[in-house]
């Protein structure tokens, strides 16, 4: 008898030990962590900016301690849409969250999607940075004005490649950038890649002419030496690129990306507080303010319903621009 009352001792024991302590509703819903099995959705391929941006703060996150492991994963397709059309009927689930920018804006546009951006739930945008112009290290074009000077003599004869579909910010840039150096947008030669990792390995491979991309992206390549950038888009230069803007060479164009956070429609009040408490404390975490800095991030920190007034202006100026370019 004693050593069954003893067995059943140290079971129960163990039992404590090894089970964490459950969380009630109440206590979990008005605190950002504490999300299990948070999933995040990257709408392009691996290695684009969506992908770092979201494997960035999925890891900050985690080493911070402010959720358990969040898988993240990829659902590549039609600049972003396909994501976007799988989040929307992801009606009501607040484990998942999609990493999105300007690029899924301008896809919708382009693609003529059902599911927009307003059938999301908007939870923050997190990123800004500038473009910027690249080519390879090899290429002859060792300065801007050199490859303008080609570009405007024949546009048709140099491909541009992008990491986002039409629409995109790595469609707008060089469609903006034609457009205030004289050149007819509807001439550029555009060659879209499904994110910043399949546009780099056509920039290496000499596929494009050149390449328009996030400056995050591409920063290892750029200290490693084999990319050289020619020029960023941004109002200002870039810390650690050694490039001007394109206002310092004459060409009147000052474009910068964002990145953000959507999540599903349908969720409640305390699930869709607990994804932006979640990244609120991400954002003021030591983790992410390095990770900013590492690759080269403005922050721009905005959540909730002004993220939503934000989205809908974005989606206003994309269909104008596009409307403009007659594109």
């Amino acid at each position: 008898m004693r050593l069954r009352v003893l067995l059943s001792l140290l079971s129960a024991t163990l039992l404590v030990l090894l089970v964490p302590p459950l969380l009630s509703s109440e206590s979990s819903a008005g605190t950002g962590t504490n999300i299990p099995g948070l999933r995040f959705m990257v709408p392009n391929t691996p290695g684009g900016g969506y992908d770092i941006t979201a494997r960035t703060a999925a890891r900050a996150a985690e080493d911070a301690g402010l959720t358990g492991s969040i898988e993240v994963f990829n659902l590549p397709g039609a600049g972003g849409t396909v994501g976007l059309s799988s989040l929307v009927s992801d009606h009501g689930n607040g484990r998942v969250a999609m990493s999105m920018g300007l690029g899924v804006v301008g896809a919708v546009h382009t693609n003529q999607t059902s599911s927009t951006l307003a059938d999301t739930t908007p939870i923050a945008r997190i990123t800004q940075e500038s473009d910027i112009v690249v080519v390879p290290a090899d290429s002859r074009y060792q300065s801007f004005e050199e490859l303008l000077a080609d570009w405007q003599a024949n546009p048709g004869s140099l491909p541009v490649g992008g990491g986002s579909s039409p629409g995109g910010p790595d469609h707008l840039a060089p469609m903006l950038m034609a457009q205030a150096a004289g050149i007819d947008p509807r001439s550029v030669n555009y060659v879209s890649y499904d994110g910043g990792g399949e546009l780099l390995a056509s920039v290496l491979g000499g596929q494009v002419a050149f390449g328009v991309s996030g400056v995050g992206e591409y920063r290892d390549q750029i200290e490693a030496g084999e990319l050289r950038v020619l020029a960023v888009t941004g109002p200002e230069r870039v810390d650690g690129v050694d490039a001007p803007t394109l206002t310092e060479l004459g060409v009147d164009v000052e474009f910068t990306n964002w990145r953000g956070i959507v999540a599903p429609p349908g969720l409640t009040d305390a699930e869709r507080e607990r994804l932006i408490n979640l990244v609120t404390e991400l954002h003021e975490s030591p983790e992410w303010q390095e990770a900013l800095e590492v690759n080269g991030w403005t922050d721009a920190f905005v959540t909730g319903d002004d993220f939503g007034d934000f989205l809908a202006a974005e989606d206003e100026r994309v269909d104008g621009i596009l409307r403009e370019l007659g594109l």
